[in-house]
């Protein structure tokens, strides 16, 4: 294979790639074909090769594509070191020098919730949870406020496979009950952690949004119980949201320079 040619399969391979990630759910071959434009047999021997190399797997019952856990690895990565990364941690450490509390911007990754970064405030016995670090879903304020943007279909085989585990008395480890908080969260545009992941500790989180429809990320602000209450962290919902905000420009601009 030439020079040439093996650029052009890489580009296509990357364009695979994309339109994979970008999917709100898993792909088939016909429905990846129809994005690309390209020979059936061309896609599919290319989807074979990334599927070898662990970029992208087929895990669901109908055996459609979706991105691997070796890619969203790399995708954190990227994204936690990537030019875009010094500007979220300045919003980030100016809602901190705001509010007075925590400050985390969290990603939906796989099976669980990854924070992109986190600015520490200057209180004792502070859990901390360095950039990279993993949390639930079910027990978050990020990790339920994911869950409520997903799409139907997609959000129930999630919670379906997800370990409803009792992290604390306050934890909600009924199927039912997390479904009704779901919609009020998505209805409201706000979630609560109150002391459901860390006895005494509660968070409030908004989302980062790409358009109007799909959340990107999640910012929040979390705090020790004996410090506030949720009732007083939303009072800077206001300030959190127009951090959201101006997160979401840095996605938007990188999606812009690809």
């Amino acid at each position: 294979m030439s020079s040439t040619q093996s650029n052009a399969a890489a580009i296509r391979s990357f364009r695979i790639i994309e339109i994979i990630s970008e999917a709100r759910q898993p792909l088939s071959l016909t429905q990846i074909v129809e994005k690309i434009e390209l020979p059936k047999q061309t896609v599919h021997r290319l989807l074979k090769q990334l599927e070898s190399a662990w970029i992208i797997t087929r895990n669901t019952p109908g055996r459609e594509y979706e991105c691997s856990s070796r890619l969203r690895r790399a995708a954190v990565n990227m994204l936690m070191t990537a030019g875009p990364a010094a500007a979220r941690r300045a919003i980030l450490q100016q809602l901190v020098d705001t509010v007075g509390e925590t400050c985390n911007l969290a990603i939906s990754s796989g099976d669980d919730i990854v924070y992109l970064d986190r600015v520490e405030a200057n209180w004792p016995l502070r859990k901390t949870l360095s950039p990279g670090s993993r949390v639930p879903y079910h027990c978050t304020s990020c990790g339920k406020l994911f869950l409520s943007f997903l799409p139907k279909q997609q959000r129930e085989k999630l919670l379906k496979k997800l370990p409803l585990r009792g992290n604390t008395t306050q934890t909600i480890t009924n199927l039912d009950v997390l479904r009704q908080e779901l919609v009020e969260i998505r209805k409201k545009r706000v979630s609560f952690n109150n002391q459901e992941f860390m006895p005494g500790m509660i968070a409030i989180a908004v989302p980062v949004m790409l358009d109007k429809t799909r959340a990107c990320a999640a910012v929040a602000i979390q705090s020790p119980i004996e410090r506030t209450s949720v009732a007083s962290l939303l009072t800077f919902l206001p300030q959190l949201r127009h951090a959201a905000s101006e997160i979401a420009a840095t996605f938007q601009e990188g999606r812009s320079t690809l």
